[in-house]
């Protein structure tokens, strides 16, 4: 893509962003910005039944043209190219130069790659608040087996705990 196919998928990106809308059913809302230069967005993340998949993602935000159209170009790819989380994780910061462009890049880069910091903060969040949830289930397990519960047990069925 030349520079000034570049500068049009921008312009047309913020003109007209897409997945952009908040997702209610979303597993993680993720909040990110860029303090010195007012630019916002929030991330929404559906994930799918398996864990590894990524079901739906949105975003809403403010900001300049970089910030607002790479979150659009990001969630497109995102979307149309099928990613799963560990994709997003192992995205690099150098791939939205192949989109952005160069020069777009190197003048904010902070402004190119929130979308992205800001999605890779969603994954990790996603994935750390399973591993609390199955940590408490794998606590609640054990402590059901020191006192000889056992999931299931029609005896309990109706006894106060």
């Amino acid at each position: 893509m030349d520079r000034q196919e570049q500068i049009e998928n921008l312009l047309d990106h913020y003109e007209h962003p897409r997945h952009r809308h908040a997702d209610d059913r979303a597993d993680v809302v993720m909040p990110g910005g860029n303090p010195g230069c007012g630019d916002v967005i929030t991330v929404y993340l559906d994930v799918g039944e398996d864990g590894r998949t990524v079901q739906g993602v949105s975003f809403e935000g403010e900001g300049c043209t970089i910030s607002q159209a790479a979150a659009s170009i990001l969630m497109e790819m995102v979307h149309d190219e099928g990613w799963t989380l560990d994709d997003i994780v192992d995205s690099d910061y150098t791939a939205m130069i192949d989109v952005l462009g160069k020069e777009a890049v190197q003048m904010r880069p902070k402004c190119a790659t929130l979308a992205l910091g800001t999605l890779k903060a969603a994954v990790k969040k996603y994935r750390r608040d399973r591993m609390l949830e199955d940590a408490r289930l794998d606590a609640v397990d054990r402590e059901n087996a020191e006192l000889g519960i056992v999931p299931g047990d029609s005896a309990l069925d109706g006894r106060e705990h």
